[in-house]
């Protein structure tokens, strides 16, 4: 899903690593006492992360510095399908698109391949809810007053590092370092916006498995996209990490559009015959 689970992307060195060896006991931690707002919102988006019942179809373009894709994505009961529909904003090639109607077919005979598509998101849903749980006692929020996003009304909030807080496992090692603030809706108590800092750098297994740098940001842009349903519709991040001895940047932008409700019971099966339609043919190609 398309909420606030992008929270997972933050932590990509965390999660590369969290099968080395994790600490996953921790210690209590007492309660932070996040204003009532914060409160609210937070555990909206803790029930809403492991809501399954309103699936969405939508665009998805993702662009770093060497490359724009745009993908077709649905949700569907066995797991997201998504289909390639243009690279650098140019619609795909021939043969590019008949290596996709190759990639979609080999999905539908092969069963095997969407189940562990669905598991790799059920691990990814673990994780980032083990990062929601945490968030009202993992920092010290202090309200900042109204704003607004847009033309929306918002309640601002700041947030620092609460010194109290242990993290219980790698996952949320990162939150020790990060401030930023949070904008709230106060009518519907969901986060519309979210932006977080490292104020240093964070080490795990004492540096020695990984690192990611001091000054890494994501922003996070949520709205209601129709029917009440609560989506991301901008994500932007720009980190640097070290795991084991490689280094690399994550410098990314996604912005997620033209979201439509699709039914709850749909199969992936089903959805790759949506994700088909309306696409040129291909001659020769299989499942055409």
């Amino acid at each position: 899903m398309r909420n606030f689970l992008k929270l997972i992307p933050l932590l990509p060195v965390a999660l590369a690593a969290a099968s080395v060896g994790q600490n996953e006991t921790g210690s209590q931690v007492p309660p932070a006492h996040p204003p009532a707002l914060v409160q609210s919102a937070l555990a909206n988006e803790l029930s809403a992360a492991q809501d399954e019942s309103h699936p969405m179809r939508y665009r998805l373009h993702k662009a770093t510095p060497r490359l724009a894709t745009t993908k077709d994505l649905i949700e569907t009961r066995d797991g997201s399908v998504a289909m390639l529909v243009a690279v650098n904003d140019q619609p795909l090639t021939s043969a590019d698109l008949a290596k996709e109607q190759s990639r979609l077919q080999v999905l539908l005979t092969d069963p095997s391949r969407q189940r562990h598509r669905r598991q790799s998101e059920a691990e990814d849903t673990a994780r980032a809810l083990k990062v929601l749980r945490v968030l009202p006692n993992a920092f010290l929020y202090t309200d900042a007053g109204p704003a607004t996003e847009g033309s929306l009304p918002v309640e601002k909030f700041s947030f620092t590092p609460n010194p109290r807080f242990n993290p219980p496992d790698l996952e949320t090692q990162v939150l020790t370092q990060m401030a930023g603030e949070i904008l709230v809706d106060p009518e519907h108590a969901r986060v519309v916006r979210l932006e977080a800092k490292l104020q240093q750098d964070v080490d795990f297994g004492w540096g020695i498995l990984g690192r990611l740098s001091k000054g890494g940001w994501i922003i996070i842009d949520q709205a209601d996209v129709g029917e009440g349903a609560w989506r991301v519709v901008k994500f932007q991040m720009k980190m640097t990490g070290r795991l084991l001895i490689r280094t690399k940047t994550f410098d990314t932008i996604e912005e997620e559009t033209d979201y439509r409700p699709v039914p709850a019971d749909l199969r992936y099966q089903q959805a790759i015959a949506m994700l088909r339609e309306g696409q040129p043919a291909i001659a020769g190609s299989p499942g055409r």
